[in-house]
């Protein structure tokens, strides 16, 4: 019997690729799935973390003709790093809050771009953009996607969206797998066109301290499942770029930048001592010297737009500025942008700053930093209230920092101007974005200027007064949340499309809290059940995430409550008010059986407690004496309408 591969030549077999000729065939995805690949691919970006992003559009970067050493030796070990005694992978750039290192990798990444060395970055941050900014989520995707569109990787692209297609889970798999399926893999299979572009040579990673942990599961509901940290997530993906570092096939070096928290300097000195060179942004690099640049530019723009003498200031004032900065860029860049504002003139700003009482820096370098930050805060017309504000949309882990300007001030003004008041003056701390007079939800997020700030109100030794603990600012979010839902409106008056597009995003917010359930307890008759509903099951119609929050909030309401007990008010008057509109609505209710369950069980489960919208099927079995759906005349129905749900009723079984 003859081969089916008699006679044939000129080709070749392997694991990885079938060569018929010069044509390969490695298994990529046909236009329509490669087009369905790119879209999935970009549904796990953060458009925000690259380094050219809209999102990143005031992001600090270095003034020109200053930080020239540091940049020239980085592009220096990108380009020549081979020739080393001992070629290193990786570089780590770190140096303590405030030294200018987000400025520094963005200037290189700019450069880098610019001279095609650049292959991907990302940006982390914990006080601007979207919550994704602070998390390893979405990490490995964002590193893929900019290679796919990279022109000079058109091979390696289409092997990243070839391992999508494949695999469209991957990116719910651990980091190093994700290393594996779409960076690694996808290399070890590519080959160089020695006639086509060349390749990049470097990724950036700027920021790492300020990765956030990702949580999985509810740990609230877990006590004996320590939460994940932080500084395990560093390391985590620490341990991934060593790894993709020391794969023969990983075409890159990597630049990490970092403060030296106690975690990543470890890694840097225990596991990958041997791979990584290290730049601390000290003396050395002679940071005094760029700052009396920046000053002086400064200063010039001041005098030409004012008119001024280019005499002012002597050159002794703008030495104790660069002298009282203590090698922080974060210092002198804050004081010119508060003399730049238009609180006053120039003149009468830069007579502000010298006359701040500050310990010698000498023996405290943010010493001076603190002053300025707490004599911009202290003149404000409410320093406390700013604080309150400041510590809610900025502090490690919160999650108004995603939403838009215009929703933040609309949801946490008590009154119509409020947070012009608020932010009167803090043009030097804060990115205040325009906020029109139509509504938008798409106008950018406040930001800071640099996380400094937060850690001076943070630090109740800092800041002394401003100090504003959790319970402070989570009060203000608890005040304006159930204001907002008393009043089905926000303070500041707006037009019907206005206020129904606000309301429209404000129905996503739900109460969760202990506090904000007792909170409601003080006044239940503020809050309008029946109208909560009602939203609710109307946009339900258009989104599930409706649908959850009426589940969530049934099974939030009783979490508080002794199941040997009678049920706290709160719980009664929102789940007896949830049930009735509910049945009107024509919606699938729980059964007095089954609420009875789940008062001695306090089981988290939302989505098997028997609630879902008219026609729907329910995700679990439920027979007939558990659930009953909207028959207003069944007895034991009405007894859970009248006394915690049944449960305590005289008209229910016996227990």
């Amino acid at each position: 019997m003859s081969s089916t591969f008699e006679k044939a030549h000129d080709f070749t077999l392997s694991a990885s690729e079938i060569n018929f000729g010069t044509t390969n065939y490695y298994g990529h995805a046909s236009g329509g799935s490669k087009a369905a690949a790119l879209k999935e691919l970009q549904k796990h970006i953060v458009a925000g973390a690259m380094h050219d992003s809209a999102e990143r559009c005031d992001a600090p970067k270095c003034h020109p003709e200053t930080r020239v050493a540091v940049q020239g030796e980085a592009v220096g070990w990108i380009l020549d790093g081979d020739v080393e005694e001992e070629p290193k992978n990786m570089l780590w750039v770190t140096g303590p809050a405030g030294g200018g290192k987000t400025a520094i990798m963005g200037s290189i990444a700019d450069n880098c771009h610019k001279k095609g060395l650049l292959g991907c970055g990302f940006f982390f941050s914990s006080f601007v953009g979207s919550v994704d900014r602070r998390s390893k989520r979405c990490l490995v995707a964002t590193m893929a996607y900019q290679l796919v569109q990279h022109e000079a990787l058109h091979d390696v692209g289409e092997r990243i969206l070839s391992a999508v297609d494949h695999n469209p889970a991957v990116f719910e798999q651990q980091l190093e797998v994700q290393l594996d399926k779409l960076l690694l893999q996808p290399f070890r299979e590519s080959r160089r066109d020695p006639d086509g572009l060349p390749w990049p040579k470097v990724i950036l990673i700027d920021g790492l301290d300020e990765c956030d942990a990702v949580q999985y599961g509810d740990t609230t509901r877990s006590p004996h499942v320590a939460p994940r940290t932080k500084e395990a997530d560093q390391t985590e993906i620490l341990h991934m770029l060593l790894k993709a570092a020391n794969d023969p096939s990983f075409p890159f070096r990597i630049i990490i930048a970092s403060r030296p928290e106690p975690a990543i300097q470890s890694f840097f000195t225990d596991v990958a001592g041997h791979t990584t060179r290290k730049i601390f942004l000290d003396d050395k690099y002679n940071p005094d010297a760029d700052m009396l640049l920046f000053i002086e530019a400064k200063f010039a723009d001041i005098c030409r737009r004012y008119q001024l003498s280019f005499s002012w200031p002597s050159k002794d004032v703008k030495h104790t500025l660069v002298r009282n900065a203590s090698g922080q860029f974060v210092y002198v860049s804050t004081v010119m942008r508060f003399i730049e504002g238009a609180s006053a003139l120039p003149q009468e700003l830069l007579d502000q700053v010298l006359k701040l009482r500050a310990t010698d820096a000498s023996t405290n370098p943010f010493a001076p930093l603190d002053a300025l930050y707490a004599h911009i805060l202290n003149s404000s017309p409410n320093p406390f209230l700013t604080a309150r504000w400041l510590n809610l949309l900025f502090r490690d882990g919160n999650f108004l920092i995603t939403w838009s300007a215009r929703f933040t001030r609309l949801f946490l003004e008590s009154s119509p101007g409020e947070a012009f008041h608020v932010f009167r003056g803090l043009n030097s701390l804060v990115s205040i974005p325009p906020t029109d007079s139509d509504y938008d939800d798409s106008t950018p997020s406040y930001s800071l200027f640099h996380k400094s700030l937060m850690d001076f109100l943070e630090d109740r030794s800092r800041c002394g007064s401003l100090y504003v603990d959790e319970e402070e600012f989570w009060g203000l979010y608890r005040e304006r949340f159930l204001q907002i839902w008393k009043d089905k409106g926000p303070a500041t008056p707006l037009s019907a499309h206005e206020r129904g597009e606000f309301m429209n995003r404000f129905l996503d917010l739900i109460p969760f809290s202990r506090a904000e359930f007792l909170s409601m307890e003080q006044n239940l008759d503020w809050y309008d059940i029946a109208w909560w509903v009602r939203s609710q099951s109307e946009r339900a119609k258009y989104s599930n995430d409706h649908v959850a929050n009426l589940q969530t909030v049934f099974i939030a309401a009783h979490q508080f409550c002794n199941r040997y007990r009678r049920c706290r008010p709160v719980c009664r008057y929102i789940r007896t008010g949830m049930l009735k509109e509910l049945r009107k609505l024509g919606w699938t209710t729980p059964g007095w059986k089954e609420l009875l369950r789940l008062k001695f069980t306090q089981r988290w489960d939302p989505h098997g407690i028997g609630i879902a919208p008219p026609g729907a099927i329910s995700r679990r079995k439920r027979s007939r004496s558990l659930i009953s759906t909207s028959r207003l005349g069944d007895s034991r129905m009405d007894a859970v309408d009248i006394d915690e749900d049944g449960i305590e009723s005289s008209d229910a079984p016996s227990r």
